[in-house]
């Protein structure tokens, strides 16, 4: 046995079998490896595409501007059927641009996608594979804001003022090309039915260039407060009783009195201009005694509303015998004369007495009347919360129809203010012999203190 054990056969069959062994155990061992990490021995190599995956772009976000970079792109990913899988669910892999270099330069460049944090044994490509990007320098401006809105909306005869915004001024940043290029900064009041009304609200902040294209850039606020005063033309006039059929036989009447005497009258000042009176149709064919009444207003052609739509009447009667009626043509004219030509006298004293009589008051508004500050001194600035306003005059019908806007001077005197918010007076020029009502007689006026030039 020990012969056996000695030879050459004996060792060269023991090493055999230990690289036997040792063979097999490592071959279990890879096998094992790769089994928990889902390959096999053959993995079942495929591709799969991943859409809309986010961009990421790394640059100096304080003093630059990066445009032309796509908000996503597609991924097409290559490999093992199970890492597939798992990138796709998990999305845990980044795409970016990189532009964080200090000394990158201004302008247009093509730059290419990279990605980040994916499994090594995946294969990538990325559709597009570059893009064209442009670096700018980042600016912020500060603009003034303009209000608008749609003002065919306005109902007929209506009037608006100027729309009026808050805050008045915006910081709009971005790159300097677009800063550069902005023209107008605008924000428009939606509505959505007719404007017949005061109305408020929020607007967005567009800034446009010369074309009216809206332009990439942040706006700070994005949105501001506007309003619109809506008024419309009034003039009062008064409200005429018009006697229409005949009265009953045996019923005289001695007088027809309305209450109220006036009304307001609502409408294009044109419109306005024309009318005079509002008739009111009295018929007495059924009055058999003293009567009074509520009889409906007919509305004007071309007023839009009234002040009120019904009057009350009163009408006075005295019942007179029918015979006495009949023989009156009968009496002898010789005998009639005298008491005629007394009758005649006192007409003509009536007639000079209402030709004595003060004219009728009527009234004529004017709206968006420019309201200017008068006073400013040198180092400071003056803003009103609103540089427009309505006015209403009270006068002779022929005199209101002479006065313009030009005639009507609302100044505001505003020397003698510190620097804050004051509510102030109005101070009114009109021509002489009318009177004038505000619907506010002050205004206010914040005084700020001129920045100083450097």
């Amino acid at each position: 046995m020990d012969k056996f054990t000695n030879s050459a056969w004996f060792m060269r069959i023991v090493a055999f079998a230990l690289a036997a062994l040792l063979f097999i155990s490592i071959n279990f061992e890879m096998e094992s490896d790769k089994k928990s990490l889902g390959l096999s021995t053959a993995p079942e190599i495929s591709t799969e595409t991943i859409e809309n995956v986010p961009v990421e772009v790394y640059y100096d976000r304080e003093n630059l501007v990066v445009s032309g970079v796509p908000e996503t792109v597609d991924v097409t990913l290559k490999g093992a059927k199970s890492l597939l899988i798992n990138a796709k669910n998990q999305r845990d892999f980044k795409v970016y641009v990189d532009l964080s270099d200090p000394a990158i330069s201004m302008g247009d460049r093509t730059v290419t996608f990279k990605i980040s944090d994916l499994n090594e044994k995946l294969v990538a490509t990325i559709d597009p594979e570059y893009a064209e990007v442009n670096v700018q320098e980042r600016v912020t401006k500060e603009f003034s804001v303009e209000a608008e809105y749609n003002s065919s909306l306005l109902e007929e005869g209506y009037t608006a003022g100027q729309p009026t915004v808050s805050p008045k001024t915006v910081k709009i940043t971005g790159a300097k090309d677009a800063i550069e290029q902005i023209s107008y900064v605008k924000a428009n009041l939606e509505i959505s039915k007719g404007l017949n009304e005061t109305v408020s609200g929020k607007a967005t902040v567009k800034a446009l260039d010369r074309d009216l294209n809206k332009l990439d850039v942040t706006i700070e606020p994005s949105t501001v407060s506007v309003s619109l005063k809506v008024s419309i033309p009034s003039k009062t006039v008064s409200i005429a009783p018009k006697q229409t059929g005949k009265a009953k036989d045996g019923i005289r009447i001695t007088s027809i009195s309305v209450d109220p005497k006036e009304v307001t009258l609502f409408g294009s000042e044109t419109s306005l201009e024309k009318i005079g009176e509002v008739n009111l149709p009295v018929n007495i064919s059924k009055i058999d005694g003293d009567t009074e009444l509520e009889l409906d207003l007919d509305k004007p052609e071309n007023v839009q509303k009234m002040s009120l739509g019904k009057a009350k009447v009163k009408i006075r009667t005295e019942k007179v015998d029918v015979d006495e009626e009949d023989a009156e043509p009968v009496v002898e004219e010789a005998e009639e004369e005298p008491e005629t030509e007394q009758k005649q006298e006192e007409q003509v004293v009536e007639e000079e007495a209402e030709e004595d009589e003060p004219a009728a008051i009527e009234s004529k508004t004017f709206n968006n009347i420019q309201i200017v500050p008068v006073g400013i001194q040198d180092d400071q600035n003056a803003e009103l919360e609103s540089d427009v306003t309505s006015i209403t005059l009270l006068g002779e019908a022929d005199q209101l129809k002479k006065i313009t806007k030009d005639d009507i001077n609302l100044t505001v005197d505003v020397s003698n203010l510190d620097e804050g918010t004051h509510d102030v007076d109005l101070a009114v020029t009109v021509p002489e012999g009318v009177e004038w009502e505000l619907d506010s007689k002050t205004v206010s006026v914040t005084i700020t203190q001129k920045e100083e030039e450097t």
